[in-house]
């Protein structure tokens, strides 16, 4: 019995899916259905009950996931504190956190931190793309999240993480919001009220070039936390986001024939030496965070 197997089998209990218990611990369903079996052979009984709707856990599987996550807790124990007494440094990612990114990719690095190296800890520093890459620059934080297009100095490195498609944000009571789709010749002479440039001028400029000349720049610009309280003032003014940022009064809508894409990204130094980034790049490397569409 691994702990490898002892780990899939926690995933599989809380999500009580195979296959959004594969999505998270980044496997296949069928290599994780097969480990879930062999451990159940191993045990001698049977842990879950499969249905069509997922699984439930059958009474020796309550008692096995009960002890299973005091065996992979202990064993994440046993690690730091033999480190410890060696008086080797607790390893620590310094993970950058994009403001607006969707919580899922985060999320997604952090596991995956934990199954490729269980002995290190995270922290989170949020900002900008700008922010993020003057922290690598700054040898502040270890890994990134950037939004793309951007230009990356020699010393970086980039791993493409999702694309998620963005749109357009009106208020509940704007003319435009009965409409199901719209075009950019319905945002002619409209408000556009967006991020700062400086926040990510590369990706700021994509978009603005795909949505034409016609819309007019807000002299105002808010971060993505803040564009619903803005849009929620300047009543006649539209702005840019994804579906995650639609609210009761909020509405997003899909721009036809223009896709805009908001890419997100990972970013890195070559130089670092950090053991947790260093487990996580190694092949597959940050390629198994990868996802498309992304819509939380």
């Amino acid at each position: 019995m691994e702990l490898r197997q002892l780990r899939y089998f926690v995933g599989v209990a809380e999500e009580l899916h195979f296959g959004r218990a594969a999505a998270r611990l980044y496997i296949s369903t069928p290599t994780l259905s097969q480990q879930i079996k062999q451990l159940e052979r191993e045990v001698g009984t049977g842990l879950l009950i499969r249905h069509s709707r997922g699984v439930e856990l059958t009474p020796a599987g309550q008692v096995f996931l009960a002890r299973a996550r005091e065996t992979i807790q202990a064993a994440g124990l046993a690690l730091k504190d033999t480190r410890r007494a060696a008086g080797l440094d607790e390893p620590v990612l310094r993970l950058g956190l994009l403001n607006g990114v969707p919580g899922r990719l985060p999320a997604a690095l952090e596991q995956l931190a934990a199954e490729r190296f269980p002995a290190g800890t995270i922290t989170l520093e949020a900002g900008t793309t700008t922010d993020q890459l003057r922290m690598l620059d700054a040898g502040e934080i270890d890994l990134g999240l950037v939004r793309t297009p951007v230009t990356l100095p020699p010393a970086m490195t980039s791993e493409p993480l999702a694309d998620e498609e963005l749109g357009v944000l009106l208020t509940a009571t704007h003319p435009l919001a009965g409409e199901p789709v719209l075009t950019v010749d319905d945002l002619t002479d409209l408000e556009l009220i967006w991020i700062p440039r400086a926040a990510a001028p590369e990706f700021y400029d994509d978009a603005i070039g795909r949505i034409g000349p016609g819309v007019r720049l807000s002299d105002i610009s808010m971060s993505h936390s803040q564009l619903r309280s803005a849009l929620l003032v300047r009543r006649s003014a539209f702005s840019l986001g994804s579906r995650r940022a639609a609210t009761p009064d909020i509405v997003w809508r899909p721009l036809a024939g223009r896709p805009l894409l908001a890419r997100y990204a990972a970013v890195w130094r070559t130089d670092s030496t950090n053991p947790v980034l260093r487990a996580m790049t190694v092949s597959p490397g940050l390629t198994v965070v990868r996802q498309h569409d992304v819509v939380d």
